[in-house]
């Protein structure tokens, strides 16, 4: 932490000249499209989602508000509004940008995610994985499901979280639409041994030891009274001791494992209760599909009333947040019979009957709690299915659309004279027959404003912005994260921040001087999700008139150096708050550290910039080449925002890492240039060698190319991807390495 912050403030602080607009895209609060509230809770207005489907399980779209009876705690009322709201969308298609078995996939377009608006996301999903109740064999299903789902179903638009319910207040991570992150976390799933699941959904029956010492005694003593009918003291007082300390010791054990289960199923209910807090203040219908090997709601002799509890609260909050909950049985279809893992032991007919009846009834208690959650917040228990895959598919089918019911509730619903909000039930039913109608239970007598969270300042207001998936556009923020590698410090990350300085407020000070108080929390995430590093200060600008101006122009680039330990795939989320104002802007950037420990062939990020060039204009959208240009400065076009005009040169550098020497101790590389502009190949650059020429540490090469943008190139968001080919690599999987940025060509 203390590297992090003396880094920061350390940085170089830098003007821009040129006039500014926030780059790469208009400001979020101009952009808006007001989302709906789905579940909406007021005095004068109760409204709802539902499902209706056929017998088939097909959703029916063409209902009335004739169609549907609404009842509240037993009563009819009167429909007010009724709504269809579609979300189908084409299926996607199939990813093919992911990497190949044979090295980093060059030949097919790469992507970056799309920069969502509140009112452009088509779905949000949290992938929730019950590690805490998932037996290593359901672990190795579940982890193929989200990769499939990922690579294969997810769509542009869609805002996913990958979460497991072993990481506590981790569970609080960001939703994204960017594939990277996402198959980043899947790779960091793994079985957790401790957790309630076994090596398998039923862990093998074992020898009864207890239960087996418990005859031996009762032996004993029906062996000792027949020779002594007097009775021999001592060995009856040993056989009764024995019988007393098993029987304590099966009432233990029994206790102890019921109190696991119990803890263990309040940490996975409590894992849920964070992710839907952290849904509650995302747009329009969320949904969370909880992968589990179950979840009981009763104890051997009685209700868990711990677990029920948990679960109460849980959804009442899922249905005040508008998220529906499907939860999936990982262990798929189940023999409940003997298998050739059990040993009985000295256990007879009878005594193997019934440790087979308890393991049926300890297996179809566990589905109760899965069927709870799914029941009451209007979601799908999906059971007793092999592919889980298919599961996913339904819950997707099933989010093509649902029915907004709406009705003007009587005013004792949300009476608090008697200081207690009763819960009232919300009842829905379908005239038309054979059709099935699935919707939220009911809710609790206080409206969603008194509900909802306040958030007040300067902390509330900076963690609110990060925990968002969307950046906040109120102070126009851009984050540019590039790995480097220094011999003598190691690897880091890179950062370049630039904040508009037309977003910022400047007070005019007693000696001519202008000041701006900038609030600045910046955290980076691991591949665990977990923060590694916080940054949380507020910075002073102060500067005379003219500095005042170049600011309003062109805007503050920090520069930000964060060390890393561990190679992995990173995050960096920052927030900026005008302090006089309070308006906040963020930005987050994904980085992959490579691990260099390997020997393997790897590139730094890319920086990028543009110059004017004065020199002739080829009529090509672009052209590569080595020259030098003569070129003139334009800071709307530098490494941090990287808002390019057409005619301009566009320059790129980068590092080469582990690079394979041939015998007279110099590489043998290969560097090409790609560019394209919504998915498609524009321009292919000649591959060019590496010239390593006066470069000292062959481990450590920079290289860099440049490109003429014709004048003719249209405006619009560009990828450059650079590839870099080792000829003496060892291996051909590891010969190849790409990186790519993104810029933009502006008119």
């Amino acid at each position: 932490m203390k590297k992090f912050t003396s880094q920061l403030l350390a940085g170089t602080l830098t003007c821009a000249l040129a006039a500014a607009t926030f780059a790469q895209q208009p400001s979020d609060k101009q952009q808006i499209v007001d989302d709906a509230e789905v579940v909406r809770i007021s005095a004068n207005l109760v409204q709802f989602d539902a499902v209706v489907t056929d017998k088939s399980g097909r959703q029916v779209t063409d209902l009335r508000a004739e169609d549907f009876e609404v009842l509240e705690d037993g009563r009819p009322q009167p429909i007010t509004n009724l709504t269809y709201v579609a979300l189908d969308r084409p299926p996607a298609a199939k990813n093919t940008n992911g990497p190949r078995a044979d090295g980093p996939n060059i030949a097919n377009a790469p992507t970056l995610p799309l920069s969502l608006r509140p009112g452009q996301v088509h779905r949000t999903i949290a992938l929730v994985v019950d590690d805490l109740g998932l037996s290593f064999e359901s672990m190795a299903h579940v982890r193929t499901t989200m990769k499939k789902y990922v690579d294969e179903q997810m769509q542009p638009d869609d805002l996913v979280a990958i979460i497991r319910t072993s990481a506590g207040m981790g569970a609080l991570q960001g939703f994204t639409n960017d594939k990277r992150i996402l198959n980043a976390a899947i790779e960091r799933v793994r079985w957790y041994p401790v957790g309630r699941g076994g090596i398998s959904a039923f862990g093998p029956v074992q020898p009864d030891v207890v239960g087996e010492a418990n005859a031996t005694a009762q032996a004993i003593r029906n062996q000792s009274s027949a020779n002594s009918p007097g009775g021999g003291p001592s060995t009856l007082i040993g056989a009764n001791q024995s019988l007393a300390n098993t029987d304590l010791l099966r009432e233990v054990g029994n206790d102890i494992d019921v109190y696991r289960e119990e803890i263990f199923s309040v940490g996975t209910l409590g894992a849920l209760n964070f992710v839907v807090k952290g849904l509650r203040e995302l747009p329009g219908r969320k949904s969370t599909i909880l992968f589990s090997d179950g979840i009981s709601l009763f104890r051997r002799d009685s209700k868990s009333e711990r677990v029920l509890e948990s679960m109460r609260r849980l959804v009442d909050l899922a249905n005040r947040a508008s998220v529906v909950i499907y939860t999936m049985d990982a262990r798929g279809l189940q023999t409940l019979g003997v298998t050739a893992q059990d040993n009985f032991g000295a256990r007879g007919g009878a005594g193997i009957r019934q440790t087979i009846g308890e393991r049926e009834s300890g297996y179809f208690e566990s589905k109760n709690g899965l069927n709870y959650l799914a029941q009451q917040t209007g979601g799908l228990f999906l059971e007793n299915d092999n592919d889980l895959t298919a599961g996913v598919r339904r819950v997707l089918d099933d989010q093509k659309g649902f029915y907004l019911l709406g009705y003007r509730p009587d005013p004792a619903t949300f009476d608090a004279r008697t200081g207690r909000r009763s819960f009232h039930q919300v009842d829905v039913r379908v005239k038309r027959a054979n059709l099935k109608v699935r919707t939220r239970n009911g809710f609790y007598g206080f409206t969603n404003e008194e509900a909802k969270p306040v958030r007040a300042g300067r902390a509330q207001q900076l963690y609110g912005v990060l925990s968002s998936p969307f950046r906040a556009g109120d102070v126009g923020v851009r984050l540019t994260s590039l790995f480097a590698h220094d011999a003598q410090t190691g690897a880091f990350l890179r950062s370049l921040l630039y904040v508009d300085g037309r977003d910022l407020t400047f007070k005019p000070q007693a000696d001519g001087t202008y000041q701006a108080d900038l609030d600045v929390l910046a955290l980076t995430f691991g591949d665990t999700g977990q923060a590694l590093d916080e940054y949380n200060a507020t910075l002073t600008w102060t500067g005379n008139e003219e500095a005042h101006k170049n600011v309003l122009r062109g805007g503050l680039v920090y520069y930000v150096n964060v060390p890393v330990k561990q190679p992995g795939p990173y995050q960096l989320r920052i927030a900026v708050r005008d302090a006089a104002t309070e308006r906040v802007g963020s930005a987050n950037q994904f980085v992959e550290v490579p691990d260099l420990g390997a020997r393997r062939l790897a590139l730094s990020g890319l920086v990028l910039s543009g110059a004017d060039v004065t020199a002739n204009i080829l009529p090509a959208a672009a052209r590569q080449e080595t020259a030098p240009a003569q070129e003139s400065a334009d800071p709307q076009a530098g490494p941090a925002l990287r808002r390019l005009r057409p005619g301009m040169a566009l320059y790129y550098s980068l590092g080469i890492y582990n690079a394979q020497l041939d015998a007279n101790k110099q590489p043998q590389l290969q560097m090409q240039a790609r560019l394209f502009r919504d998915g498609q190949l524009v321009y292919t650059g000649k591959p060019l060698p590496v010239d390593a020429t006066g470069q000292t540490d062959p481990a450590h090469l920079l290289a860099g190319g440049r490109m003429k943008l014709g004048a003719g190139i249209a405006p619009g968001a560009y990828v450059l991807q650079v590839v870099v080919t080792d000829a003496r690599a060892k291996e051909k999987k590891h010969a190849t390495a790409a990186q790519l940025i993104d810029f933009e060509i502006v008119s």
